[in-house]
């Protein structure tokens, strides 16, 4: 009698995080935004891995669409699509530190332009910081590093890497200054009414 067999069981794939340098830099953009809300109301870690696709689209006009997940060892994440200068980007965040005050989301997220499709690895920190008893800061960082893939992609259509990064630093620069004041009205207003949707 023939054997049935059981389907093997899903993997998650599993990237060893690059370390920023000089040759494989591609941005790295942080902009800040005043809260008004004090530090002990925000959250987040809450805000973020609870943010409806609604929210997350109109904190940007680049922003498409967003939705919560975990990898298969049940770490949150934060899946983000989005335009960013010519490039079409899914965001596979981690979130290897989910807090009140800090998350820090590493992704290897694929990149689609008119030449291809290839990844970069990103790493985007949310933080927020006391200003006074009623009012916080919060910084909105983004790292985006070439991964030896990316390496090999603009290789192969005859692109330097300072031109690739001189590329993405403008885009992410310009994403950057829109979304974070955004995010920041989206967290206070999340923190001091407990609700998404309000006014910016």
């Amino acid at each position: 009698m023939a054997q049935t067999l059981a389907p093997a069981p899903a993997k998650q794939k599993v990237n060893k995080e690059i370390l920023q340098t000089p040759g494989n830099m591609l941005s790295s953009s942080s902009v800040s935004a005043v809260i008004n809300a004090p530090l002990e109301k925000i959250d987040i870690a809450g805000w973020l891995l609870n943010l409806p696709d609604a929210e997350y689209q109109r904190c940007s006009v680049n922003h498409i669409g967003a939705g919560a997940s975990f990898t298969i060892d049940g770490q949150p994440m934060s899946i983000n699509v989005e335009t960013i200068g010519n490039a079409l980007v899914i965001q596979h965040y981690v979130a290897t530190v989910h807090q009140r005050d800090y998350c820090r989301m590493l992704s290897v997220s694929d990149t689609i332009t008119s030449n291809g499709r290839s990844t970069v690895q990103v790493l985007w920190e949310l933080k927020a910081e006391r200003i006074d008893d009623n009012t916080s800061r919060y910084i909105n960082t983004i790292h985006a590093t070439a991964t030896p893939e990316f390496l090999e992609f603009i290789d192969a259509h005859s692109i330097s890497l300072a031109a690739a990064a001189k590329s993405r630093q403008e885009a992410s620069d310009v994403h950057n200054r829109e979304e974070t004041p955004n995010f920041a009205k989206s967290i206070e207003n999340k923190a001091l009414y407990g609700v998404y949707g309000l006014s910016f």
